[in-house]
């Protein structure tokens, strides 16, 4: 994802725990940088569940902020990741120096409850190669860091602890030829591993969202050589897609994705679709959930609901919506 399009640049569920919020009010309000006190929450429908689309903004927002002016981190560059274990929760960011060439960063934050966080004071803990808008998976004792890299080309890390990593490099990602590749960028990476199969998400200057799939983590290969998730004809996307996160729910996929829906890509907002078989997509009619530039949005389960946490450039939590399905 990239801030304007004249400079193109540069997702496995992780839990957290319930948090009380008797103080919020009784209606559920529509996400946004402002809420009006009049606003109205998008309707959910059977397609696409309450829990999936109904949030209420924290009051603690902003939950995470860069260190600023004088640290390594002035700003948060685009997606990060948040991954629960036991209590502890674990997120992972992209700091840099605020300019647009300046070095791209992994930063590591702790928290006990999802809201209040306290940065790892080794950071950067990765800063041999450019590192930025990251999603981490853990499988089999063994983390995997999917990331875009110099040239906006995804690339991949691995560690046994999330502190130290080893960079795996760029990936290979071919047509369904076998054929690399046409030369440019493909970024924001997103994985997803099931039966031994694993599927990667990515944007090709934020146009579309295409699907390969690899086994070895060697050599991946497009499922087709058109996206599986292209922008509009809505107008909440028309103008640029880029997906962040996949999760199951109830035997169907969903995938949280940002666009705009401005030709300068003023404004990035949080949208959902759902599938079947991770390549067919229908988007939620009441697209988007955010407003206000409020992107690069995961969720993270609550109990039997969940949190939804928007990235860039802080991070923002929205806690559950008290309505019933």
């Amino acid at each position: 994802m990239s801030g304007k399009p004249s400079a193109v640049q540069s997702i496995r569920v992780v839990w957290v725990a319930v948090l009380a919020f008797a103080s919020w009010p009784a209606a559920t309000i529509r996400i946004a940088a402002q809420e009006a006190a009049t606003a109205s929450p998008p309707a959910a429908t059977t397609r696409f569940p309450r829990a999936l689309v109904e949030f209420t903004p924290a009051a603690e927002n902003p939950v995470f902020t860069a260190g600023g002016a004088g640290h390594w981190d002035v700003k948060i560059r685009e997606r990060g990741w948040i991954l629960r274990q036991g209590d502890q929760w674990r997120l992972w960011f992209t700091g840099y120096d605020g300019t647009r060439p300046g070095q791209k960063m992994l930063g590591l934050a702790t928290s006990r409850d999802g809201l209040h966080w306290e940065a790892d004071s080794r950071n950067p803990i990765y800063r041999e190669t450019w590192c930025e808008d990251m999603m981490v998976v853990e499988h089999d004792g063994l983390y995997y860091l999917f990331a875009e890299g110099a040239g906006d080309r995804a690339q991949l890390l691995t560690s046994s602890d999330g502190v130290v990593w080893k960079r795996r490099g760029t990936l290979d990602v071919r047509q369904t030829s076998g054929e690399p590749l046409t030369p440019g960028p493909y970024g924001t990476p997103t994985a997803w591993i099931e039966n031994g199969t694993w599927y990667l998400f990515y944007e090709r200057g934020d146009q579309g969202v295409w699907l390969a799939t690899s086994r070895d983590l060697e050599v991946w290969r497009n499922v087709q050589d058109e996206p599986v998730l292209a922008r509009g004809p809505e107008a909440f996307d028309k103008y640029a897609v880029a997906l962040n996160q996949i999760i199951r729910y109830n035997g169907v996929y969903y995938a949280y994705y940002h666009g705009s829906d401005t030709p300068e890509w003023r404004e990035w907002r949080v949208n959902v679709a759902r599938s079947k078989d991770l390549v067919h997509w229908e988007k939620y009619p009441h697209n988007p959930l955010t407003t206000g530039n409020q992107s690069s949005g995961i969720v993270v389960p609550d109990g039997d609901k969940f949190r939804l946490y928007t990235m860039h450039n802080e991070v923002r939590a929205y806690l559950p919506s008290e309505k019933k399905d």
